[in-house]
């Protein structure tokens, strides 16, 4: 191949797991991979033939579809993956990623608790793997703009950090193909454990503070809905510098949209989401700030991105264990409900 077919040759992508809602919902990789002018999206796994065949059929192109994700990975030899799953299967198909050394980016939480991503974690920077996760968040406006006025010491240090996502009901789910959100044998956990990273790791990533953060507290409810996963949580997380922060998150919005607020205290000042706005409060008065950083779902671009150059990725599997591994803590805070939860 000449260096110039090699630079117009797309990205062959290959999906596992599409069982998961964010296939075609939400986040909708597929969505996203499909209008990438520079991807091609040779195959498309799940487990059941069905739903591969409706995510092939809900994109352009002939897209072949298979039940067998090694057997897929063995015939395409894709040059990246995205790894989607369910939960109780996802560190199994990280581990299978990294035997064979193809890129990846997967789905939150990368598996079902804290102890199984240690693993994964082990294995990626072990053999210098390439295993992504899609935490965009932390490249939202107020986390970009809070991280910038934390590292220049503008307003003093972070002293509090409060997130509250509150997602539609859980009824979404399996409207979406993805009923086995809702059984704790596969998900391991209701709205902490699928939302709860987003927060979590935007605490982690401005703290810059790792695995030296613990759980003081957690409170679980799960009387929405009364579904076997919680529907409310509540988590209290402290840094060792002392840096202290609240995550409340819920399945509880009346219809599709998300009440929503993210706050950064500093030791003179407070940055806060007001709508879409970004408002900075200071002794001086409040001032809107202009915002800056990636969209959210510009991670997946530049997760290939960087793949595809031999870059270490946006966000890495060891980023989303130090969020996972605080989801698994409030999860024992809280008694273990579960029973399953361990770091």
């Amino acid at each position: 191949m000449t260096a110039q077919n090699a630079s117009n040759a797309k990205t062959r992508v290959a999906a596992i797991g599409m069982t998961h809602w964010h296939s075609l919902w939400d986040a909708a990789y597929l969505r996203h991979l499909d209008a990438m002018p520079d991807v091609e999206i040779a195959g498309i796994h799940d487990s059941n033939a069905e739903t591969a065949a409706h995510r092939s059929s809900e994109l352009s192109g002939d897209i072949p579809t298979f039940t067998d994700y090694t057997a897929m990975l063995s015939e395409l030899a894709p040059d990246f993956v995205l790894a989607l799953g369910t939960h109780i299967t996802m560190a199994e198909i990280a581990h299978h990623l990294l035997d064979n050394r193809t890129p990846f980016i997967m789905e939150k939480p990368m598996s079902f608790n804290a102890r199984e991503l240690a693993g994964v974690v082990e294995q990626a920077e072990s053999t210098n793997g390439f295993a992504a996760v899609p935490l965009g968040v932390r490249s939202s406006p107020i986390i970009h703009h809070a991280k910038q006025l934390a590292e220049a010491g503008t307003w003093g240090k972070i002293t509090h950090f409060y997130q509250r996502m509150n997602r539609p009901t859980s009824d979404r789910y399996p409207a979406w193909g993805a009923s086995w959100m809702l059984d704790p044998a596969q998900a391991n956990g209701g709205c902490l454990r699928n939302l709860g990273s987003h927060g979590l790791d935007c605490f982690v990533y401005l703290t810059g503070e790792g695995d030296n953060i613990e759980v003081p507290g957690a409170s679980l409810s799960w009387g929405t809905y009364h579904q076997p996963i919680e529907d409310y949580a509540s988590v209290l997380v402290k840094s060792a510098s002392g840096v202290t922060g609240t995550i409340e998150i819920g399945n509880g919005f009346p219809y599709d949209g998300t009440d929503g607020q993210m706050k950064v205290a500093f030791e003179r000042a407070i940055l806060i989401t007001d709508g879409a706005e970004i408002v900075l409060h200071t002794a001086d008065g409040s001032e809107t700030i202009q915002p800056t950083g990636a969209p959210a779902e510009s991670v997946l671009r530049r997760t290939i991105d960087a793949a595809v150059a031999g870059d270490k990725p946006p966000v890495s599997a060891r980023d989303c264990y130090n969020a996972v591994r605080l989801i698994d803590l409030a999860y024992l805070a809280a008694g273990n409900p579960y029973g399953t939860a361990a770091v």
